[in-house]
């Protein structure tokens, strides 16, 4: 007869495609019934932080909820940093670990479900008889608030006979919330008069527009009103019309682009949480800028916000679209020329271009990115650690859509959690080719799951590493403070020779003619070339614009 753990694994496979982790004791038999009795895929990574780090990244690629597991006590603890980045970004998944017997802790077990509870996980427990419901209901609570859950399987009860695994509802996930009420009506009515008189609007999305499906339907508002669009880092090409979008705002956006956005009357906000590096630490927009918010959280999420519709993004759009109904759709509202027409946006959006070498002889970041963007295939999917360098990637490479740009580790201000992210991302798009960006200090931290990536992606992965001997965002901050550098700086690292080490091409970078080998890779089969790290040996000297402006506020 199956026992609690195949009724987890049986009732969980129907809603999820993917689970990542590291078997232990506490999960055995849960791995066991998983693959003898589901068709759901099992991907090992090398540190338990990994399985739930790649959970994360399948879904940020997909849209898709995903599992990681883990056994209880130690392997555990080990998830509890990742654990806090999902909660922080707002990502579903589920994490089911081996608990504690349901007698008490043995002297080797802690008390996990403070543990989860302490970074903002709620923890379901199963038994012997409700297993499968409580199953569902974690998968129904992380898909309806959008945060992982801990699934915890008492060690006594995990290899109990449980009798036939019973007919479970499907989990229920909230319609779309929808503006209601004289307020929200009378709110719409003054946003949208708002923008019919505005000479210079603009809509700034972000992830939660790009949640709620609302693209086209910001599109056809920006169409109406002739208005210039961006996004945050987390929604960038969520708006169709690349040719009137200034890319990214905050500290990664480009400083001409930056301008234009603060010459707006009115800027309308669609999912997006204004934080402080998307709002420029409070100057994003000028004084004398209208600003409203469309978000699903009970109130704006930013002091310089003037007016706010708790709604869904694309029910809010589609209801200003059609409050802004011209008399003729083919002429701008009250016949003027769009301001969006009268600016150069490509000029607007275009980064420094940096030199060739920085003048200790290492290589400019910004001008190994640009190179690098020429030569990346374009069916790309970026994931980015944490650390000083996040800057070029979100600068100078270009993705399509925001579930191909993902920064795991940001929300938490965590770094180490790329090469995980790169297995979730690869079971996510195995059609597209995975990039991860990362720093020679988180590359370290996370070196354990480099294997795991390169088994997973193959042909299909790519790593950039930018090795600058230092933890580069320490060096740039305290060291100009006069605080002792030794402790920020780490011994030059050969990572090419790591890559080797587990099956992969490594590339020691120093000029940008070195990076030609990516493009003779770019060019081969997906199935005809290995994996290939490029370690780009980068000057630390050249400090990202969105690092400058973490200094000038901090300094």
């Amino acid at each position: 007869m199956p026992s609690v753990s195949a009724h987890v694994a049986l009732t969980l496979a129907q809603h999820v495609d993917h689970v990542f982790g590291v078997m232990g004791n506490g999960n055995a038999y849960f791995l066991d019934a998983l693959e003898r009795d589901t068709g759901a895929s099992f991907t090992a990574v090398r540190h338990e932080q990994g399985a739930v780090v790649a959970a994360d990244a399948h879904y940020r690629a997909s849209g898709r909820i995903a599992a990681g597991t883990a056994t209880y006590g130690a392997g555990f603890t080990n998830t509890l940093t990742a654990l806090a980045e999902a909660v922080q970004a707002r990502i579903p998944l589920v994490l089911v670990v081996g608990d504690e017997p349901t007698s008490g802790p043995r002297p080797w077990d802690v008390d996990q479900i403070a543990l989860a509870s302490a970074v903002g996980a709620r923890t379901y427990t199963v038994g012997r008889a409700d297993a499968a419901a409580t199953t569902i209901i974690a998968v129904e609570h992380a898909l309806t608030y959008r945060v992982p859950v801990v699934l915890a399987i008492p060690y006594d009860v995990a290899s109990l006979e449980a009798g036939a695994v019973p007919d479970a509802p499907a989990p229920r996930v909230p319609a779309p919330l929808a503006p209601a009420g004289e307020f929200a009506n009378g709110m719409l009515d003054e946003i949208a008069a708002a923008l019919r008189g505005a000479e210079r609007p603009f809509l700034l999305a972000g992830r939660g527009a790009w949640l709620a499906g609302a693209g086209d339907a910001l599109g056809a508002l920006a169409d109406r009103v002739g208005a210039l669009t961006a996004s945050t880092a987390l929604g960038r090409g969520v708006f169709p019309a690349a040719e009137y979008d200034l890319g990214v705002t905050g500290g990664f956006g480009a400083e001409g682009a930056m301008s234009l956005v603060r010459e707006a009357d009115v800027a309308v906000v669609f999912g997006a949480s204004l934080n402080q590096f998307t709002m420029r630490f409070g100057e994003l927009f000028a004084p004398g800028t209208r600003v409203f918010q469309v978000d699903v959280a009970p109130a704006a999420t930013h002091a310089h916000i003037g007016g706010y519709v708790r709604g869904d993004a694309r029910l809010v759009a589609e209801a200003l679209v059609e409050r802004l109904s011209p008399t003729s759709p083919d002429l701008p509202l009250q016949g003027r020329m769009p301001w969006r027409e009268s600016v150069d946006v490509a000029a607007a959006r275009t980064y420094d271009r940096g030199d060739d070498l920085a003048p200790d002889g290492r290589l400019d970041p910004r001008s190994a990115a640009r190179r690098i963007a020429e030569l990346l295939p374009a069916d790309r999917v970026v994931v980015s650690d944490g650390g000083h360098f996040i800057g070029w990637a979100n600068m100078y490479w270009p993705v399509t859509s925001p579930d191909r740009m993902m920064m795991v580790g940001t929300a938490f201000q965590a770094i180490g959690q790329g090469w995980p992210s790169v297995v979730g991302a690869t079971r996510a798009r195995p059609e597209s080719t995975i990039v991860l960006t990362s720093g020679d200090g988180g590359g370290l931290m996370a070196v354990a799951d480099l294997e795991s990536a390169v088994r997973s992606a193959g042909g299909r992965g790519c790593a950039v590493i930018w090795n600058d001997a230092a933890y580069g965002a320490e060096v740039h901050l305290y060291g100009l403070k006069g605080l002792a550098e030794d402790p920020m700086l780490i011994p030059q690292v050969d990572f090419a020779a790591f890559a080797a080490a587990v099956g992969a091409e490594g590339v020691v970078a120093e000029t940008l003619a070195d990076l030609d080998r990516l493009a003779t890779w770019s060019a081969q089969p997906a199935e005809e070339r290995p994996f290939l790290l490029l370690d780009l040996r980068v000057s630390p000297a050249v400090v990202a614009p969105y690092q400058q402006e973490i200094i000038r506020v901090n300094s």
